[in-house]
């Protein structure tokens, strides 16, 4: 129980990655505020589910990359922390584009509203009401490290990995660490297509160091350690989630 007494909002918290962190930081001992875009019944679940194991959460809706985004939702963040200071804030929510001739101009605009605009003013607005010493992680993901085909999702996320460096030295006098998880290809609704394209998952295994799809849990194990009291001398970085995707051809068995 490391985060006992503290406080984490968790975007994008309904399903996927960003319910596996919020579980993760609620069962380490922090309140945690599920924040959710339009899935009401599943961010209802995950505090229903962080309740029954002992922990403490409550859902925060805020549709992000409109105009007003950054008000509501910290509106009702005030609110669930009844005064309280945050201690941690985790950047999750993202939505995904297609390939580079798949994208259409209004996909682009509402890509990096969501992906990157939106992390940006939240951070910004966060500032006054983060405690000192405290932690903000970004999820990135594994695209900016490679060249995948899928370019304006990887160019938002490459842009919060430049917010996260420019941010650790900024809030650095204050304690505050910042860091950037990035994850490679996880089981979750997003990366669907594991489940849905024969022989997928396999193939994607076969390309991982470690021989295996990475799962929400794994991403959230990463995340946890970094709003630890044992990461407090650790900011600016970008820590790979991925298992060792694409690091190089396999070596193979002698013989």
């Amino acid at each position: 129980m490391t985060l006992t007494g503290k406080t984490a909002l968790v975007t994008g918290a309904s399903r996927g990655i960003g319910r596996a962190i919020a579980e993760r930081l609620a069962a380490d001992g922090a309140l945690v505020a599920v924040h959710y875009g339009s899935n009401e019944t599943a961010a209802k679940e995950t505090v229903a589910g962080i309740e029954q194991a002992g922990g403490q959460a409550f859902a925060l809706r805020a549709e992000l990359g409109v105009e007003g985004d950054v008000d509501t939702l910290f509106a009702g963040l005030e609110r669930g922390l009844a005064g309280r200071p945050l201690d941690i804030l985790v950047n999750n929510a993202a939505i995904f584009a297609g390939k580079l001739d798949e994208v259409s101009p209004a996909e682009f605009d509402r890509l990096f509203a969501v992906n990157v605009r939106a992390p940006y003013f939240i951070v910004q607005r966060a500032r006054s009401l983060l405690a000192d010493h405290g932690r903000v992680i970004n999820v990135s993901s594994g695209a900016t490290r490679i060249a995948l085909p899928e370019t304006a999702y990887a160019m938002s996320k490459g842009a919060l990995d430049a917010l996260g460096r420019n941010l650790a030295n900024q809030l650095g006098d204050r304690g505050i660490t910042v860091n950037t998880v990035a994850p490679g290809v996880t089981d979750t609704d997003m990366n669907s297509w594991l489940r849905e394209s024969p022989g997928a998952g396999d193939a994607m295994a076969a390309m991982t160091a470690l021989g295996r799809i990475g799962r929400s849990p794994d991403i959230a194990a990463a995340v946890a350690f970094l709003a630890s009291p044992d990461a407090g001398w650790v900011t600016g970085t970008w820590l790979d989630v991925s298992g060792g995707l694409f690091l190089g051809p396999r070596p193979q068995p002698a013989g």
